[in-house]
């Protein structure tokens, strides 16, 4: 489900859930006010895009942790390279923490391609830092129906 200004506070419960550094519902109502940013969730994960021009961006992809390897965050993420191809974008772009290692297999699953490091990009609640792993895609041409060919 596609949210709006108004999901601001569940989209926040949800990040809080998902990450020790939470987001606000305010912040989550600032940028679902952007024009160029979308949200998509359901009532065990999310996902927010920023489009700009003919490129796009995760800003932020979580599952609750009882919710979690069940396909969620993958469907998440497809249904926001379609939402961004409608919008445009032919590139999306993501970080990760270097150490999130099944968040960067199911990237390489999906078709992102490793292109950086970030050094010291994350500070874990504990005070240590971790690098940041960047990752693009092409967003496939090649719509069929309503889904999108990947891979």
């Amino acid at each position: 489900m596609i949210a709006a200004t108004s999901d601001a506070a569940h989209l926040a419960r949800l990040h809080a859930q998902c990450f020790s550094e939470v987001w606000s519902a305010e912040s989550f109502s600032a940028l679902l006010a952007n024009p160029g940013c979308v949200a998509l969730m359901d009532e065990a994960g999310f996902i927010v895009v920023q489009v700009v021009a003919d490129q796009s961006e995760v800003l932020s992809l979580g599952v609750t942790p009882a919710a979690r390897r069940r396909g969620i965050a993958a469907e998440l993420l497809r249904a926001a390279l379609k939402q961004a191809a409608d919008q445009g974008a032919l590139m999306m772009f993501l970080e990760v923490d270097c150490r999130n290692f099944p968040a960067i297999a199911l990237y390489k699953q999906v078709g992102f391609v490793e292109m950086g490091r970030r050094k010291a990009y994350y500070t874990t609640a504990e005070g240590q830092c971790s690098d940041a792993l960047t990752f693009r895609m092409e967003i496939p041409a090649l719509l069929v129906g309503n889904c999108m060919q990947l891979g």
